[in-house]
């Protein structure tokens, strides 16, 4: 051990929602623990999602389904409460609907997390210090874990968490060998977007949640030319709705487990739903809960299934968009500014000018090529660590502490979250949460399923 090494219990690997929720919970502890969280943002609790500034930019769930607290679902409810009593967020008036149907900003909800973390530092006599770095590396033994910071710095803790959050296939370098993130206009990133010809046409690759995103980025930009939009399979977000609760039919009839079982009754579901003038959501909306232990039950061959036939209606039927943003995609493209083709992207072609793209319709077999002022790459998220172009999962693939997770969806982990390497040993000292363990949960990014994941996580790294 060097000088410059520091020493703590916990080290949190990732400072976004999922870092800040475990270091909340492990807070909450009875004892004293020093927990280090690393991460190279200047503020903890923002992540990827909840850096956004613009108003536009909403939670794509209402504050009722977004609560951080895993013992209160009315947590973020109560908070925007107080938070608009007092004068915050007043263009929340503009919409007629109780404060738990609101859907708020991003970065607003980045807000109400780190208040929520403020509140259990003050009341802990643990203790939770930002180390502003990227880890680069680990290395684990058997009474340890040693984490490589990009500034040189080394940390030593009891356990590490890899709560790294997602990694954006907009944002992540190389992606694509077409160089197409080099040639993208961030989704988010309004203030380059103010800088295109309003009258332009812009490209985006992807239709699913980033895509609402871009649009609205570009409507705040002021932009007002044509949105060509581009999808393998051309299916846009539904619109979240408020539908009545419906009977949990999973619950009632436990013989209902495989992907195929579930999409037959969920349609007879929905079916009897709009008979009676129920909305088609409601049955949906049921099955959530379900999900981890559906997904954890079905055989290597059913999830493939799954993901290949499955996936995309799945994602645009249940990830579904805001109110106000969902308006916007129609408005535009009933106005005819946004087209969406089932098309898919084969790589970028060299232009003189703007940017030019070369794509596959479906049903064809030559390539179109067509041309923008800018592309937008909304393609979504890389679950793949071993595309991932950063340090860590690299150092981590090669160190043989990982290995990919079903259908190479994240990581592999035990059930608690304690990591597997690459001999499937049940590592004692490195753990993962939320969005690395899609491939053991499916969903494993929405906030209330990384909520209950932290307070299981942290119960378990306090009873060690």
């Amino acid at each position: 051990m060097t000088e410059s090494t520091r020493n703590a219990d916990v080290l949190i690997i990732g400072g976004g929602l999922s870092g800040t929720m475990l270091a909340v919970q492990l807070l909450r502890l009875p004892g004293r623990r020093q927990i280090l969280v690393i991460e190279p943002r200047a503020e903890l609790g923002r992540g990827e999602a909840y850096s956004a500034v613009e108003l536009g930019h909403t939670l794509n769930g209402n504050a009722a389904r977004m609560s951080v607290d895993p013992d209160n679902p009315d947590d973020l409810t109560q908070w925007l409460t107080e938070h608009i009593a007092a004068g915050g967020w007043p263009e929340s008036a503009e919409q007629a609907v109780p404060i738990s149907e609101l859907f708020p900003p991003r970065g607003l909800f980045g807000v109400y997390a780190q208040q929520r973390l403020a509140e259990a530092k003050a009341r802990s006599a643990s203790t939770v210090e930002h180390v502003r770095a990227e880890v680069i590396d680990v290395q684990v033994d058997a009474d340890s874990t040693l984490l490589t910071l990009d500034n040189g710095q080394r940390l030593r803790g009891n356990f590490a968490v890899l709560a790294t959050g997602m990694f954006p296939a907009a944002r992540t370098p190389q992606t694509h060998s077409s160089g197409v993130n080099a040639a993208a206009v961030d989704p988010w990133d309004v203030a380059t977007m103010r800088r295109l010809d309003p009258r332009s046409t812009v490209l985006i690759i992807g239709s699913g949640l980033t895509m609402v995103d871009a649009v609205v980025s570009l409507e705040q930009a002021g932009h007002r030319g044509p949105i060509e939009i581009f999808s393998r399979h051309g299916l846009l977000p539904h619109v979240r709705r408020q539908p009545p609760a419906w009977d949990d039919f999973l619950a009632a009839d436990p013989a209902l487990r495989s992907p195929r079982q579930l999409l037959r009754e969920l349609r007879r579901q929905c079916t009897i739903a709009q008979a009676q003038g129920i909305d088609w959501q409601a049955p949906l909306d049921t099955v959530r809960v379900h999900i981890g232990r559906l997904w954890s039950q079905a055989s290597e061959r059913e999830k493939r299934q799954f993901v290949r036939h499955v996936r995309p209606w799945w994602e645009s039927h249940h990830h579904r968009s805001p109110p106000l943003s969902a308006q916007l995609v129609a408005r535009l493209h009933e106005e005819g500014r946004l087209r969406i083709r089932a098309a898919s992207f084969k790589g970028l072609v060299p232009a003189q000018s703007g940017v030019t793209i070369a794509v596959r319709q479906r049903g064809e077999q030559t390539l179109t090529q067509v041309t923008g002022a800018a592309l937008i790459n909304s393609s979504g998220i890389e679950y793949d660590w071993r595309r991932v172009a950063r340090p860590l999962p690299q150092q981590l693939l090669k160190r043989g502490l990982i290995q990919p997770g079903p259908l190479a969806l994240g990581i592999a982990a035990d059930v608690s979250g304690a990591v597997l390497d690459a001999q499937g040993q049940v590592s004692a000292r490195l753990f993962a949460m939320g969005p690395p363990l899609r491939g053991m949960w499916w969903e494993s990014t929405a906030v209330t399923d990384v909520a209950l994941q932290a307070k299981a996580l942290a119960s378990k790294l306090a009873a060690v």
